[in-house]
């Protein structure tokens, strides 16, 4: 079936169709658009999307290291630019919209450009914004200055009632310090407010208990927030084998006391892939806002290894009372047992409540072949569609840097995954244009 992009006729889609980049068909109903690719041990990867909520015609995207792409006819095309920082732009890119088609791009800091180099490389959570639909940004505000700890693994979320702007990161006291065990790490949230040096409210921390600095399954990692349909504030994030929760009914001035929890984790949240050179199955948090019939229920997709370590799938768990309890844990991948489902992204559609989740899978080959699938849920979470929505598969051999994540947005049924392929030494960035 042939989806068109949201303003445009037949004519124009033909049009696009032989002049855009890279339009390939195969084994997807959908077109696959290839964003941007590049050689090298950091090619453009953890790639970030984000549909205008004022109008889906735009889109934005950003990737490693420092990428930001622009599409005005729903993703079919795309500008490429580099973003530029006077805090330095290293990595982790997260666009979110808000409902005046304004774009924040957040990202971590690298303030000499030394990268690794230079002690001061992730001193701080920076974010840049636009208020010309992507063309331009400006505004280089940060959050968290606390040099010499590290900042790491920002998230955003915007309140679409006024545009609050909130983010939720974590702190370690030194990254990757093995050699000084007491080097603690924990999650952090900050609200944007305009005002002082940074223009970001102090940080708070979040998480009851702290974690390692090892990057692993002792970490407190993963913390990306959603926003209630009444401004409620809800992150979820990953250690030690579980899902952890905490939610803030002020805007992000109190906190609970002592955080909930979602479901166990079992094998955590550092995953072993074959031919990925890491992988995760960090929870990513929801809400649906749509005045539909689950209206305020949260969302919360993670992959585990609890069905064996050949075996990683994809799941959801949902609470309709503000977190206070769960589902029991949701199978989303529908194939038999025995593939890789893994690196999982969430998109709540904020008109529809509809769910998106994509992630890579395994479930048609006995070897590294990866294809991208979406499951959509339109009762809830309680059932599941899974579609390939890649043309081929590609084979991930290691050699380069493959990231730490995919992504997904969804405004009105126009959804927009991102991913990243590797062939030989090139990563590039993939979207595929779904209009559901």
């Amino acid at each position: 079936m042939m989806k068109l992009p949201i303003k445009s006729s037949i004519g124009t889609a033909v049009f696009l169709l032989l002049c855009s980049v890279s339009m390939t068909f195969g084994q997807s109903e959908y077109y696959n658009v290839r964003i941007h690719g590049d050689k090298g041990w950091t090619g453009p990867c953890e790639p970030s999307i984000a549909v205008s909520n004022a109008d889906p015609n735009v889109v934005v995207a950003g990737a490693v290291l420092n990428y930001i792409y622009r599409s005005e006819d729903g993703g079919f095309t795309w500008k490429k630019q580099d973003m530029r920082s006077r805090y330095g732009v290293w990595g982790d890119p997260c666009l979110v919209s808000n409902s005046q088609g304004d774009f924040h791009y957040l990202h971590l800091s690298d303030p000499t450009g030394k990268n690794w180099n230079s002690e001061e490389i992730l001193d701080r959570i920076v974010c840049q914004t636009s208020t010309d639909e992507g063309k331009s940004w400006g505004n280089d505000s940060f959050m968290g200055y606390a040099h010499p700890k590290d900042q790491d693994k920002e998230w955003a979320a915007v309140d679409l009632r006024n545009d609050d702007l909130f983010a939720t990161w974590t702190e370690f006291d030194k990254y990757n310090s093995k050699e000084f065990p007491n080097d603690r790490s924990r999650i952090l949230f900050s609200r944007y407010n305009g005002e002082g040096e940074s223009k970001w409210t102090e940080p708070i921390i979040l998480s009851e208990k702290e974690g390692n600095c090892l990057d692993s399954d002792s970490t407190t990692e993963g913390a990306v927030p959603a926003v209630g349909p009444d401004g409620q504030i809800y992150v979820a994030w990953s250690f030690d084998n579980e899902i952890h929760f905490d939610r803030s009914f002020d805007r992000g001035k109190t906190w609970l006391e002592n955080d909930l929890k979602v479901a166990d984790q079992p094998g955590g949240w550092d995953i072993d892939i074959a031919g990925v050179g890491r992988c995760n199955g960090m929870p990513v948090t929801g809400c649906d806002v749509s005045t539909g019939p689950f209206q305020g229920r949260i969302y919360v997709n993670w992959a585990d290894q609890r069905n064996g370590e050949k075996d990683t799938d994809v799941f959801i768990a949902y609470s309709d009372d503000q977190g206070n309890s769960w589902s029991d844990p949701i199978r989303v991948n529908d194939d038999k047992k025995g593939a890789q489902q893994f690196l999982t992204w969430m998109s709540v559609d904020p008109i529809t409540g509809s769910i998106y989740i994509v992630f890579y899978d395994r479930r048609n080959y006995n070897d590294t072949q990866t294809d991208v699938y979406l499951a959509s849920s339109k009762d809830g979470g309680t059932t599941w569609v899974n579609e390939r929505i890649s043309e081929s598969p590609f084979d991930a051999t290691g050699g380069v840097f493959f990231g730490d994540y995919n992504n997904i947005s969804s405004v009105d049924g126009v959804v927009r995954p991102i991913w990243t392929r590797q062939e030989g030494k090139e990563t590039s960035i993939w979207t595929a244009i779904i209009n559901k």
